[in-house]
């Protein structure tokens, strides 16, 4: 049951020999999405050997270029390849424009329906729903209409402790209610010292007949943003997150007038959070190292590591104990 990120683009809005725009690829149990799509994304996927036929669902964080210019050579290069299948494109409101202008330029041949999900909101909100995972979106501060994005595995159903089935004889209505979450209460009785039988209900505690099978994993993608407090609120116990660390602290200053974030202002927002793992992206194209970027995040939260091109980070499953 993997969980992973894929980071395909690390680059700002310059890209350089070794780093490219925006993109990346969240695998879910064998379900593929991609995370904003800057220029060259389809080049990388086939570069890391992702399936383009596998991606249904697309989220765009923002409209500018280093995280959308990819999208449409993407979704040529999926018609071309026989796709039929629906595909479902997050973004804010004006991403609607975007794709009536390219289906009305470049559409011709595209046989597959394109859905677009618009994204206006001011707090978290649901954005998509399975049966094993939800995404939600919630704003970012950054030039223009900015979402982040939260990842989370739904809880699973709860697992009956397999030796207490036979002592309580246990039916299939019975361990179909306690996997519900819910208690069982049912009649029992016993013969007193007289002989007499006495007629009384029990209450088997669902706690002490079920466990949690694993710990359910989640992923924060935290891209061009200012540093504000409620976001760590937001985010709050992913096990992974990817946070903007445009700049090092030297350039503290340009980071607020860009309404980017330095990597310490990452590392504080993801031990705020309480994260699992940080792991920094999004590079000012004026470092050929990382090194100081990466030491500074490390000071506050010593989880960090640095995005690379065809770089995965997998969130282990976390299986709890019969």
């Amino acid at each position: 049951m993997e969980f992973s990120l894929l980071t395909m683009g690390t680059a700002s809005a310059l890209p350089t020999a070794n780093r490219y725009p925006s993109a990346h690829i969240l695998t879910v149990r064998e379900r593929l999405f991609l995370i904003d799509c800057g220029e060259g994304a389809q080049m990388q996927m086939r570069k890391f050997g992702v399936s383009f036929g596998k991606i249904d669902h697309i989220f765009i964080s923002h409209l500018h270029g280093d995280h959308l210019f990819g999208l449409f050579g993407l979704l040529s290069t999926m018609a071309m390849g026989g796709r039929v299948g629906d595909l479902h494109i997050y973004g804010p409101e004006a991403v609607g424009k975007i794709l009536a202008f390219f289906m009305e330029n470049f559409g011709e041949g595209i046989k597959y329906k394109i859905e677009v999900h618009p994204i206006k909101c001011k707090e978290p909100v649901q954005i998509y729903d399975s049966r094993q995972m939800e995404v939600f979106a919630f704003p970012l501060v950054h030039r223009g209409e900015t979402y982040g994005f939260l990842f989370r595995e739904k809880t699973p159903q709860l697992n009956v402790r397999k030796h207490l089935i036979e002592p309580y004889n246990l039916s299939l209505y019975d361990i179909a209610r306690l996997k519900e979450g819910k208690d069982l209460v049912r009649s029992a009785s016993f013969i007193d010292e007289e002989g007499n039988r006495v007629e009384y209900e029990e209450t088997l505690k669902n706690e002490d007949f079920t466990y949690l099978p694993y710990k359910p994993r989640s992923f924060a993608y935290c891209t061009d943003t200012l540093p504000f407090k409620r976001l760590a609120g937001w985010i709050n116990g992913a096990d992974l997150v990817y946070h903007d660390s445009t700049y090092t602290n030297e350039f503290a200053e340009l980071a607020k007038t860009t309404f980017h974030s330095t990597s310490s202002a990452a590392a504080c927002c993801a031990k705020e959070a309480g994260a699992g793992k940080l792991v920094l992206g999004h590079y000012s194209s004026r470092y050929k190292s990382l090194d100081t970027m990466l030491e500074e995040a490390k000071e506050i939260f010593p989880n960090t590591e640095l995005a690379k091109e065809g770089m995965k980070f997998e969130i282990e499953l976390d299986k709890f104990k019969e």
